[in-house]
């Protein structure tokens, strides 16, 4: 598991991979991730946008920026967590997330919440040690 905080937003996540949707045949790999945001603050915040950076073995790098998670923008009241999961393709064994929701307080600040770099390995790929 892979965890954040960012001004009292706690960001935990899971990634999980998926060989009955992937192919090595056809270079094609699947994960699912599990994502937690604990509100362990004292006001109320509200997620707003999300960005990725999705990144494969080969480093290209994909961008990904949109409204809310999910289709969701939750809103979460001290000592609220809301968790979803979500998926993402590669054309590679392995490759890495990173992120960061867009906030927003009950008094109106926009704020950014980090979301961890995670690791995305599939038991085909071989690993290399420096």
């Amino acid at each position: 598991m892979y965890r954040a905080i960012t001004r009292q937003i706690e960001v935990t996540v899971e990634p999980n991979f998926l060989p009955e949707r992937s192919s090595v045949e056809n270079r094609q790999y699947f994960w699912s991730y599990t994502i937690v945001i604990t509100n362990t603050g004292g006001e109320t915040v509200q997620l707003q946008t999300r960005h990725w950076i999705i990144t494969d073995a080969s480093g290209r790098k994909q961008e990904v920026r949109g409204e809310g998670v999910v289709g969701e923008q939750p809103v979460l009241a001290p000592g609220e967590h809301f968790e979803y999961t979500s998926g993402v393709p590669l054309p590679t064994a392995s490759g890495f997330m990173r992120g960061r929701y867009q906030m927003v307080s009950e008094s109106g600040e926009q704020f950014e919440v980090d979301v961890p770099a995670f690791s995305l390995d599939s038991p085909d790929n071989k690993r290399v040690l420096n």
